[in-house]
């Protein structure tokens, strides 16, 4: 990509399509770049979580936000690593979403077991108007969550509050 933007700027002046060429170039490699540190990053979790489970690898993340969150966690046994995985991102990217976005002095995170799988609820008292759109933070993690057959459920009203649910089929 480097190259691409090097031999791009060279051209410039002289030759504007061919430096308009190397940049489409560059941006598609920079895409694929970071489509493939994504799925590298799906298959990366905190020693914490494999070692002592989900309520103390989400305990951690809200222990390091900004405001005050709760959390509960109560599935009785562990499921897979697989579903842990992916709930603990989920709540991760929704915290940082959350810091940055919604204005929010309290959250909460729970996270149960129904006959279907792990439920995960990530509340917060923002101001809301989150929305899901294509190539956004929120669609990445309904993605993930589709990965095994979940599904994100997002209400956010403008206006707030915001729940976004995570429901994560699995069996133990």
């Amino acid at each position: 990509m480097a190259v691409d933007l090097v031999r791009a700027q060279s051209k410039f002046d002289n030759e504007p399509e061919a430096a308009r060429m190397l940049i489409a170039q560059a941006h598609a490699g920079t895409k694929a770049a970071i489509a493939e540190l994504r799925n590298l990053a799906r298959g990366i979790h905190p020693a914490i979580l494999s070692d002592r489970g989900l309520d103390a690898a989400l305990s951690g993340l809200a222990a390091r936000a900004p405001i005050r969150v709760d959390v509960s966690v109560e599935l009785g046994e562990r499921p897979p690593a697989a579903v842990e995985s992916i709930a603990y991102f989920i709540v991760a990217e929704t915290l940082t979403n959350m810091a940055k976005h919604s204005g929010a002095t309290e959250a909460s995170v729970t996270v149960v077991r129904d006959h279907r799988g792990v439920v995960v609820d990530v509340w917060d008292n923002g101001i809301g108007g989150a929305v899901v759109c294509p190539g956004g933070g929120l669609s990445g993690l309904a993605d993930r969550a589709a990965t095994i057959d979940g599904v994100l459920v997002l209400h956010s009203p403008v206006g707030g509050p915001t729940l976004l649910r995570a429901e994560l089929p699995c069996e133990w």
